[in-house]
């Protein structure tokens, strides 16, 4: 069978898999089942002379990979008509996305209620499954990395800047004000539903939507031999000519959209949350828009030299040292906030979401009322077609750096371990943020919450700065954790950033595993461009701007969550035709025949299917004395002495080893 080393150029030629030998036909008349078997044998060593071919026309196919000029042009057209509008009608912008996330809320919020829930159970079927030990690549190929820099790469990707922006703002603000109909704010309740529902928007669901994209990708680009594309997943679902035609390109084109502005979405909120870090030392005043896209010049500047430099390198080296850092922060906010609370509240905290996962899991407005419906579509659903913007972007990086990985080890890299991680960061931050606002109500002050008409007030750009700042350390120390803080958010955003560049590029040119640098430069260039533009269209309100941003990206989550739906049938199917999946059932049809064969020659004594008698031993004429009086006589309807099973004693032999 042929087998894809790569999709690159100088690929290897496919390496060809011996076809088992056919199974000797019985000495005896066939039978009906020997005619079924044979049948059955046919058909599996047909499916594996049809994936061999396909992976070799695969092969050939994906040697020179160019611009796609429809899905580039198309894209390009569509990001610059969207910066227009946001410039020159702001408010018209604001009005329509409102408008249209509006309805996606109130219309659509049961469908990636039920989906969010229904990819979690499919990734862990997939992993715990029969299909849990097929490669991501060819069979025996090694890890292309090591498995602390792909979980340093993944990681920065994939949450690194939402949880420097969310790990001490958002249980906060569930402390505060609880989802409506569960617990009283600000008690110790209120503490443990905080803590799980920030665990349950962070870490099972949102890894389970990437990790859906991530094996599909991974599965078709490095173990079929197809193009690095979304539409190439769907190959075996709707033919070559529909992937490769006009509905192809459109979920192609989809998936650029949702990165390019998901991407500057974040630039701009990171460049925000820097520009409060700045503030906090005191090193500026009040930020204004010209600081802001001064952040957002200097880290597009950095993650363009970063994307151009390449995925094994300057990527993989600034995820790892992003994990260093992001350890010692934790580290230092543990060890001066709250040590003992925080240890006793980790635990708890997952008790507490495993408790209340059913319940977070299918919580919809039919159990509550207004309130909960504008609850529902400010956090759950918000996240839940927040994640499913990020997949194609997230789950293709993934993909890219886990070639040579087996499903199940997939499965449990990218849904456990950002999971714990997530677990611990909230602990931290979160508990700290706890103990400092019970304080602050203790003696009176506002801490790190003001009420604003009866609701919670948190400046999420600058809770984390004001956690620290409220934290007993010396001045240096203060001063010294909020530079390092910034200089996270810069790094995790540049890691997400220039990997975002990485996928576009080879979205809008093919699906090539390597695209060319000034196809990089150009998307990471326009994404810091967008972020810009838009900030300057916001005038004095540059995060309204951004937030306008946010909700068409999340829009256009809402077919998309169509399409990974879709993707999940596509890689049932590729995973049934899968050669190890067809050499199981080869080998199972071939020992089922044989055994078959050898209970109709033999009646089952060629594998030793006689059966102890009550003597212990095996009796050659069938009969069992015993001990009891009596049972010396034969049965009258038992076998002729000199017999076992009707079959003469001296035509048995030792059953053959299987």
């Amino acid at each position: 069978m042929a087998l894809s080393s790569d999709i690159r150029p100088d690929a290897q030629p496919p390496l060809e898999m011996e076809e088992p030998k056919p199974v000797p036909a019985p000495e005896h008349a066939p039978s009906a089942h020997d005619s079924h078997d044979a049948e059955d044998t046919e058909q599996i060593m047909q499916e594996l002379r049809q994936t061999r071919a396909e992976q070799a026309v695969a092969e050939r196919r994906n040697r020179k990979l160019t611009l796609d000029k429809a899905t580039f042009g198309i894209t390009g057209v569509l990001a610059l008509a969207f910066v227009a509008w946001g410039f020159l009608g702001r408010d018209s912008l604001a009005a329509t996305s409102t408008l249209a996330l509006g309805w996606v809320m109130e219309y659509t919020g049961w469908l990636f209620m039920v989906l969010a829930s229904l990819f979690v159970v499919f990734v862990l079927w997939l992993a715990l499954g029969k299909w849990g030990n097929i490669p991501l690549g060819k069979d025996g190929e090694k890890p292309e990395f090591r498995t602390v820099s792909w979980i340093a790469m993944m990681f920065a990707a994939g949450m690194g800047i939402g949880l420097m922006f969310y790990g001490v703002a958002e249980p906060l603000y569930h402390y505060i004000a609880p989802p409506p109909g569960t617990v009283d704010g600000r008690t110790p309740a209120a503490i443990q539903t905080a803590m799980a529902t920030s665990i349950f928007h962070w870490t099972l669901h949102p890894w389970a939507m990437y990790a859906v994209v991530g094996i599909a990708m991974a599965y078709g680009t490095y173990r079929l031999g197809r193009r690095q594309l979304i539409s190439a997943a769907f190959t075996s679902l709707f033919g070559i000519r529909t992937v490769e035609g006009p509905v192809g390109k459109f979920i192609n084109i989809l998936a650029i959209f949702a990165t390019l502005f998901g991407t500057a979405a974040s630039l701009g909120l990171g460049a925000l949350q820097i520009g409060s870090g700045l503030t906090s030392n005191g090193w500026i005043g009040e930020i204004g828009t010209p600081v802001l896209v001064a952040i957002v010049a200097i880290l597009t500047a950095c993650f363009v030299a970063s994307a151009v430099s390449g995925i094994s390198r300057g990527i993989q080296w600034l995820s790892n040292i992003n994990m260093v850092l992001a350890v010692i922060l934790a580290l230092i906010v543990f060890v001066a906030g709250p040590t003992l609370f925080i240890l006793n509240l980790i635990p708890a905290a997952v008790g507490d979401y495993a408790r209340d996962l059913a319940e977070m899991s299918s919580r919809t407005e039919a159990v509550g009322d207004e309130a909960l419906r504008t609850w529902m579509s400010g956090w759950t659903i918000f996240y839940w077609a927040w994640w499913v913007s990020w997949t194609p972007f997230v789950g293709m990086f993934i993909a890219r750096i886990s070639r040579g990985r087996t499903i199940r080890q997939f499965v449990t890299g990218v849904l456990l371990v950002p999971s714990i991680v997530s677990v611990i960061w909230f602990g931290i931050f979160g508990g700290t943020a706890f103990k400092v606002q019970e304080d602050a109500d203790k003696a009176g002050t506002p801490g790190l919450v003001s009420m604003a008409s009866g609701s919670p007030s948190i400046d999420f750009d600058g809770a984390l700065f004001d956690l620290v700042r409220n934290m007993s350390m010396p001045a240096w120390l203060t001063a010294a954790v909020i530079v390092l803080a910034m200089v996270l958010v810069a790094i995790f955003f540049i890691t997400g950033a220039d990997s975002a560049s990485i996928i576009m590029a080879s979205l809008s040119s093919n699906g090539s595993s390597d695209p060319k640098r000034g196809l990089v430069i150009f998307w990471g260039l326009l994404t810091g461009a967008v972020a810009a533009v838009m900030m300057l269209a916001g005038g004095d309100e540059p995060s309204e701007a951004l937030s306008g941003l946010q909700r068409i990206t999340i829009v256009a989550a809402l077919p998309f969550v169509l399409v990974m739906l879709l993707l999940c049938v596509a890689l049932v199917k590729d995973l049934r035709r899968d050669p190890l999946s067809l050499r199981r059932r080869l080998a199972d049809s071939v020992v089922e025949r044989a055994i078959r064969t050898g209970v109709d020659q033999h009646g089952g004594v060629q594998f030793d299917l006689v059966t102890k008698h009550e003597c212990g031993e095996r009796c050659p004429d069938g009969t069992c004395r015993g001990d009891s009086p009596g049972s010396d006589a034969a049965s009258s309807d038992s076998p002729k002495a000199g017999t076992t099973n009707g079959v003469p004693a001296d035509a048995i032999k030792p059953a053959p080893t299987l």
